[in-house]
Order: structure tokens, then C-alpha cells, then sequence
């Protein structure tokens, strides 16, 4: 197998998440995708329905993107939407259509209002997730999520070195804003012997900021970047610099970056990447 490129030793690596479109037309988002072209990145980290809303298969939007852009797609997987036979044919069709990587999580909770529609799978765990992906010939990477809003780091720790015990081969953390918070990250994993990619969500506005904080699992945006937020005469200005501190911070501490521009703003990875 070639090398993986989130794993490659001694380079910093640089993705960005993509959100598959809600419909069968992938032109405008491949369009928005191939004038990245000339950044510096190394690839792109295909989420799959994330906030458990129906969007286009992210194993199908992983291979149109490598074929429009030439650069490699990391394909997230859950245990959300898929029984065990459904995942396995999932992993076996991504390798065929040269798909190398996979990204296991537990996906985003179905909303209440949606329970009565949509159910939650959950046919095996996220560990059995990865161990399926490297079987399949899958490098396979895994989520880091402090839980910052249950003050659950210990916890999450401890099940990350579980995760990586069933084969996970690099992580991936859930967005960080400020240093502190990243050290934290960075000292807690720094003697599990895999890449830790440092997670990046550029912030909009401070509405955006505060609905994060608030609302979103595994997130917390700390007080001193809200008011940042809230002083900045133009926010997404703002909200560009924190991700490109944060960009700086993990080149000096991590293993790469995963950059995810909020509601399809793509254009932002100029101001940020460069």
C-alpha cells in the first residue's frame, strides 16, 4: 500500500473538511474546491451527513474530489448510519475506488425532532469501526473530543488511547481556539505514538461563536475570543486570524491541521492558508 499522507513522518500536513452538498450535484462545490488550487494543502477530510442531516455519500464525493483535484480525501465514517454489513461494504468500496483513508467516529446525534424518521444504527462501536477500517486495508484515524462543556478530558483521553489501541493510526481533534487549550491537547496525547492533526473552525461572527460554545458537543470557544469577536469591526476578519494563530500554533506543536470553513466559505482558506 502507498503511504498514508495524514501519517507521512517529519511533515506537517494540512487538510480541509468539505461538507458534501444536500442533492446530487457536486459541479458548484468541486467548482468552489478547484480554486483552492495553488494552496498550500494536502489533501481534504470529507465529513459524512454531519449534524445528522441527509447529504450526498461522502465515500462518492470523496472519489469525484480526488479525480477533479488530484489530492487524496479522507473518508469519515460513523456508527450512526450503517449496520455492520452496510460499513463493511462502505470500507471495501472505498478501496476500490481509491479511497486509502478512513476517519471513524460515532457521527452527531439525530435531533429530537428528527427521532421520529430517522434512527440511530449503532450496530458495532467505534472501536470495532476502526478495527474493521485496518482490516480492510484502511489507514484509519480517530476524533479527539475533550468534551469541554462536561469537563470530560481525563475521560476522553483515556478513551482516545483505546481508540488507538484498536488501530487508529492518527487523530484528528475537534476545533481548538485558543493555545491554552491546544498545549493541554498536545501534552495529553504527545506519548501515544500517532500524528495528532489539531482541528481548526474559522469563526464568522460572534453569534457563530456564541452558538458554538453553546450548542455544540465538544466545543468551547473561550470567553477572551468572544469578545474578541464581539470588538472586531469585522468579524470574519477576526475570526480568520484566530485560525490562522491556530494554524501557526499547530505547526510548531502538532502534527497538521484540519482546517473547516464554516457554511461552505471556502474562500477563507485564502486569508488563512495564504
Amino acid at each position: 500500500m502507498k503511504e498514508c499522507f495524514m501519517t507521512t513522518s517529519n511533515r506537517f500536513v494540512t487538510t480541509v473538511e468539505v461538507v458534501p452538498p444536500a442533492g446530487f450535484d457536486p459541479d458548484p462545490l468541486l467548482t468552489r474546491l478547484g480554486a483552492l488550487e495553488g494552496l498550500a494543502f494536502d489533501g481534504f477530510s470529507v465529513a459524512t451527513n454531519p449534524v445528522a442531516k441527509p447529504c450526498m455519500s461522502a465515500m462518492a464525493l470523496c472519489s469525484l474530489i480526488q479525480a477533479r483535484t488530484g489530492k487524496p480525501a479522507v473518508l469519515h465514517c460513523t456508527t450512526r448510519d450503517h449496520n455492520r454489513l452496510g460499513l463493511q461494504g462502505l470500507l471495501w468500496g472505498a478501496r476500490a475506488l481509491g479511497i486509502d483513508t478512513v476517519m471513524a467516529a460515532t457521527g452527531d446525534m439525530v435531533a429530537l425532532g428528527d427521532r421520529k424518521t430517522t434512527s440511530t444504527v449503532g450496530d458495532l462501536n467505534v472501536f470495532e469501526i476502526i478495527s474493521m477500517g485496518v482490516q480492510s486495508g484502511m489507514d484509519t484515524g480517530a476524533v479527539f473530543d475533550s468534551h469541554p462543556e462536561v469537563d470530560g478530558f481525563d475521560v476522553a483521553v483515556e478513551r482516545l488511547k483505546r481508540k488507538i489501541d484498536a488501530g487508529a493510526g492518527f487523530v484528528v481533534t475537534q476545533p481548538v481556539y485558543d493555545r491554552e487549550s491546544a498545549e493541554r491537547i498536545a501534552r495529553a496525547t504527545r506519548d501515544m505514538g500517532v500524528p495528532v492533526i489539531l482541528g481548526i473552525l474559522p469563526l464568522r461572527t460572534l453569534k457563530h461563536a456564541r452558538f458554538l460554545h453553546d450548542r455544540v458537543a465538544g466545543i468551547a470557544v473561550p470567553e477572551t475570543v468572544r469578545s474578541q469577536m464581539a470588538a472586531a469591526a469585522d468579524t470574519v476578519a477576526e475570526g480568520a486570524a484566530n485560525a490562522r494563530e491556530m494554524l501557526t500554533f499547530a505547526r510548531e506543536t502538532f502534527a497538521g491541521a484540519c482546517i473547516m470553513p464554516p457554511f461552505d466559505h471556502y474562500e477563507v482558506l485564502h486569508d488563512i492558508i495564504g
